[in-house]
């Protein structure tokens, strides 16, 4: 579980939380922000949770850009 997930993101990646960052399947930054501090530390865990990316995966690199700010360094070593 992270803590205070919008504290560990820049600035740029606060904006919009509430639009959708995968508009394939309507999923909200938001959405996506609270799977990762719920401990989806993984592209893979994140498109079983939430279904972000998993149309035509045009928000994977904005997906992948929240896990590099979110995940700590440890989970992601452990992945």
């Amino acid at each position: 579980m992270i803590e205070n997930p919008l504290d560990k993101l820049p600035e740029i990646l606060k904006k919009d939380l509430d639009d959708n960052l995968c508009v394939c399947n309507e999923v909200p930054k938001r959405v996506i922000i609270n799977a990762i501090a719920e401990g989806a530390f993984t592209l893979e865990e994140i498109q079983r949770k939430t279904y972000a990316s998993d149309g035509n995966g045009c928000c994977k690199r904005q997906v992948c850009r929240l896990l590099e700010c979110l995940v700590p360094e440890s989970a992601a070593s452990d992945s």
